[in-house]
């Protein structure tokens, strides 16, 4: 059975990786599997070394060489200590980014990978969590929305192409075909955006992906360009506000002592607090939107509280009795 290059190299890398004396290519030649269970002549075997030898160099694997105590020819090996990756630490937006990145592909074909890797990081100590962070709600199992239109969305964005789609406003309204130059996606208070120059109207729109439908990739590639300087974070949000608006209320809402770092970007005044015997602060939050606040604090759980209004702290203990109702 021939062996894959892939399991040779690896074969390789454990053979070189648990000796602590320079190994000859003689000795790998007769003993790594990969190597010695194919009849190969002594110049075929160093061509394959050869291109692995580089191959795991261009990975970044620290191959040494040095004189083999036995023969004195010329040898190889793999300092662990080199190899070996240091210590991981992240600091609060860091990990909030590796949570939200997990948390955006959710229900996509490497969700697996994703959990696999946060439950890693978390297993070595790393506080790798996205929902008091960013307002992506873990415990309701929401998705972003319009996971259907992303793919087709940025590979138009990465080959320079308008975009076809249908559009509706509301979950009501009628479906309104559109045609859009569009220059990102970018995601604001667990959503996803596109953002371009709409043809139709002449100027630049926002659409939620949710809402979009049947997009396909018009025209000729590479036309599709983003002006230069342009914040598209900042056209979503400045969208998204004048939206919703403020109703002119604020809602007051205790957090815990270094949670909920998403609720803290919106609060406008903070005032150290305890509840229920435990240090946190107040914040005034304004209401632009009662049931994106009310998910981003059903997204901190236990570590935050709604004080005032009622609305607010009506809406929560709903979300919590129907996520209490589906974990049952």
């Amino acid at each position: 059975m021939v062996t894959s290059k892939v399991e040779r190299q690896i074969n390789l890398v454990i053979c070189l990786l648990s000796t602590k004396q320079y190994v000859t290519a003689e000795y790998i030649h007769r003993n790594v599997s990969g190597y010695h269970d194919q009849e190969r002549s002594d110049e075929a075997f160093n061509r394959m070394f050869e291109r692995d030898k580089n191959d795991l160099r261009d990975l970044g694997v620290p191959l040494v060489t040095g004189p083999s105590p036995e023969s004195g020819i010329e040898g190889y090996r793999i300092d662990p200590d080199s190899y070996s990756l240091p210590d991981i630490t992240l600091d609060e937006q860091e990990a909030a980014a590796i949570a939200m990145a997990a948390a955006l592909w959710d229900n996509s074909d490497v969700s697996t990978i994703s959990q696999t890797a946060v439950l890693k990081l978390q297993a070595a100590g790393i506080d790798v969590r996205a929902d008091d962070e960013i307002g992506v709600a873990a415990v309701s199992q929401r998705s972003l929305g319009g996971e259907q239109s992303l793919a087709p969305t940025l590979a138009a964005i990465d080959g320079g192409q308008a975009i076809t789609f249908t559009y509706r406003a509301g979950a009501t309204s009628s479906g309104e075909t559109r045609t859009l130059e569009p220059w990102g996606v970018v995601t604001h208070r667990g959503r996803w955006y596109v953002v371009g120059h709409d043809r139709g109207r002449e100027a630049t729109r926002t659409f939620r992906l949710s809402r979009l439908s049947d997009v396909t990739a018009t025209g000729s590639a590479g036309v599709v360009h983003r002006p230069e300087h342009t914040d598209l974070q900042q056209i979503v949000a400045d969208a998204v506000d004048s939206a919703t608006g403020s109703d002119g209320r604020a809602a007051r809402v205790w957090v815990a002592s270094g949670r909920a770092a998403g609720l803290r970007r919106l609060a406008t005044s903070s005032t150290p607090a305890v509840f229920d015997g435990e240090d946190g602060d107040d914040l005034v939050i304004e209401i632009r939107s009662l049931s994106t606040l009310a998910r981003m604090i059903l997204a901190v759980g236990p570590d935050a509280v709604v004080r005032e209004p009622a609305e607010l702290r009506d809406l929560v203990v709903a979300g919590l009795d129907r996520i209490g109702g589906v974990n049952a």
